[in-house]
């Protein structure tokens, strides 16, 4: 059988925001590797001394495009960058550009999105709420959509723990358009200072924000073919364009990156907990295979329902992150990379106060004394500055793996069956077979290439081992020191008490 998936995307234009983040790069690769797209428009906001042409011939030469542009030297010309914001009034598109989208554009992704999961609320609705607003009003001026895809997270209703595919209004404190409102008449200090009453029980202002986007969906874009692509974590590439690639230090990553470093070595998570992680790559497929699902559903039977595609791991191949942590530590082990500063190992903690007391011996204590040699050095002193980061970093990280969420992914898996052959080849998203010991392998193939920048060669992991062996000696050694210094200690208070 011909492939479905190609049929729909020949000659389509597409826009896409959030085109210059982690998954809207995948996205785009993909759609220009494995499709005949006419067209993909994709929002490109300008920065400070940076205009949109100049991000845009940066853009280009992502390494996540090098493939591509091998087998097709002209396939970016097919992209075109759309100067816009979407914190600002209608998108910061102009008129010209907005007739433009509105004439042409038949396939409408929307990524764009803050994921600092302790950002400011008024940053955060800004951009995962109100701007889902102002999508959705572009969207209704767009005469030849076709389909609307919301990307989501599946972590947008954490505060119940089975998450069906349907929409969870009953948890917000109060409805979007009211927040909205708030949010435009308050200053933004008053706004900050309300956002525990307004989040509830939600853990940080990303899931929050990413609720609220959904209602704005539920409520303002239900006369539109429209559905909501609800991912896990997402992580790094497995197999296409490049495997292991990852082009930041957010989540879980970075987590993994400060333990290869060497400096992290106490997790704040359970290690029985399900760790709802999936490959980017496999999410893109499942987005853009979603997209075909919701023009479907649009031009058939009108329905009530919008359709929400999850996708995590499936509970037959699931992985927990005390496994995660072992994979990852295995492999550390095996290839080590060149840049470690200290022997790297990990204790799990789930308890707060527990992993609050102990983060003053294993990083506080260490981190001083590094920083007291970089100032006799006449360096900067920076590793408790890090520490901070990487605390604040982990805890944000605990509502999520302290226990296991259970997802129902029925319209994923529905979609997945119904895939011709040829489709599950190109667009494979299929979780059941995944073989995770080789997925997370890539994984550290890829913190040590596009993080470490340390290509892993013979000589490199030679030399890796060789930095590893000392580190493990003075580790140890260090450990028997301050067990002696402990023990002796103990021992003095134990005479001058009964002596």
């Amino acid at each position: 059988m011909e492939s479905e998936i190609l049929s729909f995307y020949k000659d389509k234009t597409v826009f896409i925001t959030g085109g210059t983040g982690f998954l809207g790069k995948v996205i785009i690769e993909k759609l220009l590797r494995a499709t005949d797209v006419k067209r993909i428009y994709f929002l490109v906001r300008p920065k400070r001394g940076e205009r949109v042409e100049g991000r845009f011939e940066a853009w280009k030469k992502d390494k996540i495009f090098e493939a591509l542009l091998k087998d097709k030297p002209r396939a970016l010309e097919h992209v075109t960058p759309i100067a816009g914001d979407c914190c600002a009034l209608n998108l910061a598109i102009s008129e010209a550009d907005r007739r433009i989208l509105a004439e042409e554009v038949q396939v409408l992704m929307h990524g764009a999105a803050s994921v600092r999961f302790m950002e400011p609320l008024q940053d955060a609705l800004n951009i995962n709420t109100r701007a889902v607003r102002l999508v959705v009003q572009l969207a209704k001026e767009m005469r030849r959509l076709e389909a609307f895809l919301h990307i989501s997270t599946a972590f947008s209703n954490c505060v119940v723990d089975h998450i069906q595919e349907r929409f969870y209004p009953e948890n917000l404190t109060c409805p979007f358009d009211k927040v909205l409102d708030l949010s435009e008449s308050l200053s933004t200090e008053m706004v900050n200072k309300m956002a525990p009453t307004l989040m509830g029980r939600f853990p940080n202002t990303y899931t929050y924000t990413k609720a609220l986007g959904e209602q704005v969906i539920q409520e303002e874009a239900g006369d539109l073919p429209v559905g909501v692509f609800r991912p896990a974590i997402i992580f790094s590439v497995f197999k296409e364009p490049l495997p292991g690639w990852v082009d930041g230090l957010q989540g879980l990553g970075g987590m993994i990156y400060a333990t290869a470093y060497g400096v992290l070595h106490l997790m704040l998570v359970n290690p029985k907990a399900k760790a709802l992680v999936v490959p980017a790559d496999y999410c893109v497929n499942v987005a853009i295979a979603s997209v075909v699902q919701i023009a479907k559903k649009a031009s058939g039977a009108k329905e009530s329902v919008l359709p929400i595609f999850t996708y995590t791991p499936c509970q037959s191949n699931d992985v927990t992150y005390g496994e995660v942590i072992e994979k990852c530590y295995a492999n550390g082990l095996a290839v080590p990379n060149t840049k470690m500063i200290w022997y790297p190992f990990t204790h799990n903690i789930g308890c707060p106060w527990l992993y609050s007391v102990g983060v003053y011996l294993y990083h506080m204590l260490p981190g001083l004394l590094l920083d007291v040699i970089l100032r006799l050095k006449g360096e900067k002193p920076t590793m408790i500055k890090a520490y901070h980061k990487i605390h604040e970093g982990v805890r944000v990280l605990f509502p999520f793996s302290k226990k296991t969420f259970t997802m129902d992914t029925h319209n994923t898996d529905q979609m997945w069956q119904s895939m011709t052959p040829a489709d599950k080849r190109t667009f494979h998203f299929n979780l059941s077979n995944l073989n995770w010991d080789e997925y997370f392998t890539t994984v550290m193939d890829g913190v040590r290439l596009y993080l470490f920048k340390d290509l892993r060669t013979p000589e490199s992991v030679a030399n890796g081992k060789r930095i590893l062996s000392r580190y493990y000696v003075w580790d140890r050694t260090l450990k028997l020191v301050l067990i002696l210094l402990f023990g002796g200690f103990i021992w003095y208070m134990f005479n001058l008490v009964f002596n």
